[in-house]
């Protein structure tokens, strides 16, 4: 099957998806707890770019998700995905934290940095463009892009090309970036704070 191909059976796939979530369950949502701390990485790109932790946001209520938005998150999810090789930082930077903007190689962060840039460029408010520190199952750390939006918490990730409610995934949720302020973090609660989800590929 073609590159093209198999996108578009994404987009397909992503749209019945769509289609089916016509209203959101309360756990289609994050609960968020207080501030906590801000990842040592995010710091340091903060240091570096200070735009990047400079945005606040009065408006707290999330996206309101079209069909058009769900096409343009997939189509981003899955362009970034292809376009950007994985590699860690040590192999890139030669040191073990390093966030920053990929070119052709990079970690899961620093995906997220470029979808949450490309969607920001489509329309998408930073405030619904969230970094979000989870754990794996294997007890790795892993950084994904939570989408805010009316119909629930949508999660981007470079191990997959499908999004997922939040709490669809195999992950255990830690913490993400406030909606108000792109510098500031808050705690993700969960039940226990073990693994959300159950269903594991």
């Amino acid at each position: 099957m073609s590159r093209g191909v198999l996108c578009a059976a994404i987009i397909l796939g992503a749209l019945f998806s769509f289609a089916a979530k016509a209203s959101a369950a309360s756990d289609d949502f994050m609960r968020i707890g207080g501030l906590t701390s801000q990842p040592i990485g995010h710091y340091e790109l903060c240091k570096r770019l200070p735009l990047e932790c400079a945005t606040r946001s009065a408006d707290s209520a999330p996206l309101t998700l079209t069909r058009a938005t769900w096409e343009r998150l997939v189509a981003i999810n899955a362009s970034v995905n292809e376009r950007i090789k994985p590699l860690t930082d040590k192999e890139i930077y030669g040191k073990e934290e390093y966030w920053a903007y990929p070119t052709l190689f990079g970690d899961c962060e620093d995906y997220v940095l470029l979808k949450r840039r490309e969607l920001a460029q489509a329309g998408i408010p930073l405030s619904d463009l969230l970094i979000t520190v989870v754990r794996k199952r294997d007890g790795e750390g892993h950084a994904v892009l939570t989408v805010r939006t009316d119909r629930g918490d949508f999660v981007l990730d470079n191990l997959a090309d499908e999004i997922k409610i939040w709490s669809e995934t195999s992950y255990s949720y830690l913490k993400r970036q406030a909606a108000n302020h792109s510098g500031r973090w808050v705690s993700i609660e969960a039940p226990s704070n073990l693994l959300v989800g159950s269903v594991e590929k």
